[in-house]
């Protein structure tokens, strides 16, 4: 069984659950700079075995993993130290905010030889799992297109001071689930386009950037695919629509995952029209905490997927190139924002010499 050491206790709330209850990690140490919390989350999980060093637990033997929930800024240089520390590394997404230093890190896990994981949760819940198997067995035929949203009523984030400063993004910190399941189906995205606004609520509360965009993705082939996000106003009834859906258009059939709800639906190539709603057990695996706004049954998935990479020397994506790919399209997202023109990730990836 391999031993994980977990950084940043916030979102890391979920990942210690997961690997409390997993059969595949032990949880070895957790860690963060601020003491209450980890007192607090010792006490919430009987788990005693923390310090508020991150050097404690790069130093210590007995780790195989860290797995990293700190601020997005940190994220590189939270990685390369426990690369450097001959750690495997999870780290939850966005991987990294600036791609000027993505070939370190690339250089780093080849000549350490350790295994860098994208924590990109949504492609562990059980719809897009189910979607996935669907898709790879040919159900729906050849791919033609797919659609992606993330809708939230997030109009409480802009009570919080920090969600007004420049530097906070919703492109980076909602956008990157949809673009992640684009990437995931036509990986090879060569041009985007988009547009955006800061809409009138957003505006009231003092926002510096959009909190309303859509983009459209053209890949090599000449496939398209397209994302949208809207962040501060009312969204529809979870019963009409999910906050979070991916949509799969292909030759022979069409199917949707659909995220919080624990629901899927395909028609088939052989006209077959299903939905399939997940119970008790399965909504209880998930959401093991208050609401629906963790992850701690992804956070397993990925964990006990992770694990088996290592054990059977596989590569788990998103891997830290597909991580890198994907900050780079949102980078280029980003620029068509404020150009409103069309942009080349391979211009992205050239800038920073990669």
């Amino acid at each position: 069984m391999l031993s994980l050491g977990i950084l940043g206790l916030g979102e890391g709330r979920s990942t210690m659950s997961a690997a409390l209850n997993s059969a595949k990690v032990k949880l070895k140490t957790i860690c963060d700079r601020n003491e209450e919390l980890c007192k607090h989350r010792s006490k919430e999980f009987q788990f005693f075995n923390y310090t508020t060093k991150y050097e404690d637990m790069l130093n210590d033997p007995e780790i195989d993993i860290i797995a990293i929930y700190t601020p997005d800024k940190l994220h590189a240089e939270h990685i390369k130290q426990a690369l450097l520390a001959n750690k495997h590394v999870v780290c939850t997404k966005p991987l990294i905010d600036d791609l000027a230093k993505a070939k370190e890190l690339l250089d780093l896990q080849k000549k350490t030889g350790k295994k860098v994981f994208v924590g990109q949760s949504s492609r562990f819940f059980e719809p897009a799992k189910r979607q996935r198997k669907d898709f790879e067995a040919g159900l729906v035929g050849e791919l033609i297109t797919v659609e992606s949203h993330y809708h939230a009523d997030h109009r409480w984030f802009l009570e919080k001071p920090w969600a007004l400063e420049s530097s906070f993004k919703w492109l980076y910190g909602g956008l990157s689930h949809p673009v992640d399941f684009i990437r995931w189906y036509l990986p090879d995205i060569e041009e985007v386009m988009g547009y955006g606004m800061i809409s009138s609520n957003g505006k009231t509360a003092g926002l510096k950037n959009e909190d309303t965009m859509h983009f459209i993705f053209r890949a090599k082939d000449g496939r398209i695919a397209r994302v949208s996000g809207a962040y501060t106003g009312p969204i529809q009834p979870a019963q009409r629509d999910s906050g979070m859906s991916v949509i799969l258009r292909g030759t022979e059939g069409a199917s949707q995952a659909d995220y919080h709800e624990l629901r899927y639906a395909i028609t088939d190539k052989t006209g077959e029209e299903k939905v399939v709603h997940w119970g008790d057990k399965t909504i209880k695996y998930y959401f093991r905490f208050e609401g629906q706004s963790h992850h701690a049954g992804e956070y397993q998935n990925y964990l006990e997927y992770f694990a088996d990479s290592i054990t059977n020397n596989t590569i788990a994506y998103p891997d830290l190139q597909e991580g890198i790919g994907t900050i780079a399209l949102l980078q280029a997202m980003d620029q068509s924002l404020k150009e409103r023109k069309p942009v080349k990730v391979s211009d992205i990836l050239k800038a920073h010499g990669l």
